[in-house]
């Protein structure tokens, strides 16, 4: 009886380590799917690509953090017209932990640089870049300092009809 009482001091202590929020700095990466729809003038387009990011950010509370990321859209494709999208974003990121289990919505700015051009016609390239609104919303499950997170982001960039990304990823809390 008072192995079993041992045993379950024991799982509780490590359940409760498990499911506390580890704030602190964090690294990650992500890879998902990239889409782009722009529709303007004679320009019909949509198409998707595998995109990746870089994360990286700060948790000082368990609610609250600031990230930063690189992302790459990919290069999406669409009847011969190819869009290469990539940038540099920034999010405050607000969560409610649910034990192991964060639900989290983010809102910030992208700086990104694009690139539309003709497959065929190596001379037909139209380049553009800005800053714009961005936000998201995700999941993330913790164990320890290791997150595994799905997150939907919709970069809401002028002239562009829908830019977005589903992604899966990964981060790690250090301090």
């Amino acid at each position: 009886m008072r192995k079993l009482g041992w045993l379950t001091v024991l799982l509780l202590g490590c359940v409760s380590t498990a499911m506390a929020a580890d704030n602190g700095v964090y690294l990650g990466v992500g890879l998902g799917q990239a889409n782009v729809e722009l529709r303007e003038g004679p320009i019909d387009f949509d198409g998707d690509d595998m995109g990746f990011k870089v994360i990286g950010g700060i948790r000082p509370l368990d609610w609250l953090a600031l990230e930063a990321n690189y992302v790459n859209f990919g290069e999406a494709d669409d009847d011969g017209l190819e869009v290469d999208a990539d940038g540099f974003s920034a999010f405050a990121v607000g969560f409610l932990p649910l034990g192991p289990v964060d639900l989290f919505a983010k809102a910030g700015l992208i700086s990104w640089d694009s690139s539309l051009r003709q497959r065929r016609a190596s001379s037909f390239r139209l380049t553009d870049n800005g800053t714009d609104f961005a936000y998201g919303i995700g999941a993330q499950l913790r164990f320890l300092s290791l997150s595994l997170r799905a997150e939907y982001e919709v970069f809401d960039i002028d002239g562009v009809d829908d830019l977005n990304m589903f992604s899966i990823g990964v981060t790690y809390t250090f301090f």
